[in-house]
């Protein structure tokens, strides 16, 4: 068998067409790479340069140099790949995160974190807490951001922010003129609409209002629409209600267990891509960051 790096050096000779060329380009001895090219044509056994000048190549050394060629660029390219992906500079990171942090962190960070990453793709989906466990759970995405409370088997976990819940309701309703600050009580009567977010809230109050609510709706876009005509009024996080459209405000509830934690989610006992354990460190720092600029408490 022929190693590689005979190959290489066989071609270098070829290439420059003399022995002394080639060994500087290859910072190897010129009889070091006579004996190279001797073991190559005794394997072999056939010459491969007409004369000892190698100047020039016989019918088969012509054959190995197109075959050596081919041969070393697809290795070399193999190994291009290989150290790209291993220092994360290349690969496919899949991410599943909740709308807000989509929203809010994640656009500015992405484009930061892909400019020195040309090679990189990314599959983004955003999504419900729910759902963002269940998928990384079942391993269809690398990493999930989402609300996390307590621990999760199977599931690894780094929070990074407490988010608190506020209320949203339309801007010109009785509710958005008691002042920034609401109580429980400031809700009775009004009709709720709960969403996946809010399910895990562990507030009493919260809950026994949301045991009499009519309408239950997944999708934030749909959710924001329901409350802009006055079908009802909801809770989200804080962090999604700096995108609300001017018809809808958002007020602050005096309950401090009114808060979720979000976090950064991975399978158990499975090591991390390159590329996704470089996007948990800098993700997490760089979110924390953020959150103490939006005014949110960063997890230590």
């Amino acid at each position: 068998m022929l190693r590689l790096e005979a190959l290489r050096a066989f071609v270098e000779v070829a290439d420059h067409g003399n022995i002394k060329d080639a060994s500087e380009r290859l910072f190897r001895t010129p009889s070091a790479l006579s004996m190279t090219l001797k073991q190559i044509e005794d394997r072999l056994g056939c010459p491969l340069f007409e004369t000892d000048r190698k100047s020039s190549l016989t019918e088969m050394g012509r054959f190995l140099y197109d075959q050596s060629v081919v041969l070393l660029r697809d290795y070399d390219r193999a190994m291009e790949r290989i150290d790209a992906q291993s220092k994360a500079r290349s690969g496919r990171l899949r991410i599943a995160s909740v709308p807000s942090v989509a929203t809010a962190l994640l656009p500015r960070f992405l484009q930061e974190f892909i400019l020195a990453r040309p090679d990189l793709d990314i599959d983004l989906v955003d999504t419900d807490s729910t759902d963002v466990r269940h998928l990384v759970e079942t391993g269809q995405v690398d990493l999930g951001i989402a609300g996390v409370s307590g621990t999760a088997p199977g599931i690894s976990i780094k929070p990074i922010f407490r988010d608190p819940f506020m209320l949203v309701c339309r801007a010109d309703s009785p509710l958005a003129r008691k002042g920034p600050v609401l109580d429980w009580s400031d809700l009775e009567g009004e009709p709720l609409i709960v969403n996946e977010a809010t399910r895990a809230l562990p507030s009493a109050r919260f809950q026994r209002l949301a045991a009499e609510a009519r309408f239950s709706v997944r999708n934030v876009a749909s959710l924001v629409a329901m409350v802009q005509s006055g079908m009802g009024i909801t809770m989200l996080p804080a962090l999604a209600t700096l995108t609300l459209p001017p018809t809808l405000t958002a007020r602050s509830i005096r309950d401090p267990a009114c808060i979720r934690t979000v976090g950064l989610q991975w399978r158990s006992g499975r090591v991390p891509s390159p590329v996704a354990q470089r996007f948990l460190d800098e993700f997490a720092s760089t979110a924390k960051e953020v959150a103490i600029g939006l005014g949110l408490e960063s997890v230590a």
